[in-house]
């Protein structure tokens, strides 16, 4: 297992740079330059505006503040300097990160334990009304565009009716509150977010959990726990239920690294303070730094996502031996 690991880390590393590029390539292809976008329209003298373009390396060719970009991550474990927010990427980076994993972990909670109970629900009743009416409202919730969830989440519960706030993370003023309300605030400002993010991604772990229920379900060892006079519950939850897990584990490798990605429409649609937003805000900038390391990020978030998945099914399924796959 071990050379299977680092072997998956070593092709990491060429996948990595490739996104990595290509993101560069995309951005500086939009049109204007870093420097159009961050001055803007002020009146300012030419000597002025190139000492500024000087000083940020906005002179440089682009491939060439790529390749120190790069030398900076490898060699120094540097992420940049980002001119839209004037301070070094890392502090943008873990200002961003809590709020991004008290959203994404939350939305990964909700999304585990509805996935798996609506497809328990569904293959359960399979065939009838309840399989038929989730059926559709898991595949309409799958293919509905996460920020229109978001915007008739905010009409109904924060216009329509005012359960939640709409946006941002805390209150204002709520950093002079007792901390228990400000838990509470949290908590309150989380709901929306961290639902629209968690339900719309349950969709399809309930209908992967309903289609590997329904697999386990006609299998030899079924056919003989129920000769031997099991239950139709005691077949479902011991028996079919764990088998049909073991693959559900992978998928909810995959699901936080997807989950991060699709923060970031949330995120912009609520407000959240997190590194969907910050992504957002520094594509819209031309703030090529950020945009790289919130891209290295996600990279990595996915590569490892996937290699824990397969390490913990190998460790859960004996049967599953990685170090002989090639």
């Amino acid at each position: 297992m071990l050379r299977y690991v680092l072997r998956r880390l070593l092709v990491a590393v060429p996948l990595t740079l490739g996104v990595l590029t290509l993101v560069f390539v995309l951005v500086e292809a939009a049109p204007g330059s870093p420097a159009d976008v961050w001055l803007g329209d002020t009146p300012m003298p030419p000597d002025v505006r190139q000492r500024i373009e000087r000083a940020y390396g906005f002179d440089k060719p682009p491939l060439t503040r790529y390749a120190h970009w790069l030398f900076g991550l490898v060699g120094h474990g540097e992420l940049g300097w980002s001119h839209g927010r004037s301070r070094p990427v890392a502090r943008v980076l873990a200002d961003a990160l809590p709020p991004t994993l008290l959203l994404a972990g939350t939305a990964l909670a909700l999304h585990v334990l509805i996935g798996i109970l609506l497809g328990i629900l569904s293959a359960a009743r399979r065939g009838r009304w309840p399989d038929r009416l989730l059926g559709v409202v898991t595949l309409t919730l799958y293919a509905t565009p996460a920020f229109w969830l978001g915007l008739m989440a905010v009409l109904l519960f924060s216009y329509v009716w005012p359960l939640f706030p709409a946006a941002a993370m805390r209150s204002v003023g709520a950093e002079h509150w007792p901390w228990p309300r400000r838990l509470l605030d949290v908590g309150s400002h989380l709901v929306l977010p961290a639902t629209v993010l968690g339900v719309a991604s349950a969709a399809a772990m309930t209908r992967f959990v309903r289609a590997g229920l329904l697999d386990a379900l006609g299998r030899d060892f079924i056919r003989a726990a129920r000769a031997r006079g099991a239950g139709g519950r005691r077949i479902l939850y011991r028996h079919a239920l764990r088998n049909a897990l073991v693959p559900v584990i992978n998928l909810i490798g995959l699901s936080l690294p997807v989950l991060f990605s699709g923060a970031l429409v949330v995120e912009v649609v609520f407000a959240w303070p997190g590194m969907g937003r910050i992504t957002y805000e520094a594509a819209l900038a031309d703030d090529v730094p950020v945009v790289l390391a919130t891209t290295f990020f996600s990279t990595s978030m996915v590569i490892l996502g996937n290699l824990s998945a397969d390490v913990a099914m190998a460790w859960i399924d004996p049967r599953i031996r990685l170090g002989n796959r090639r």
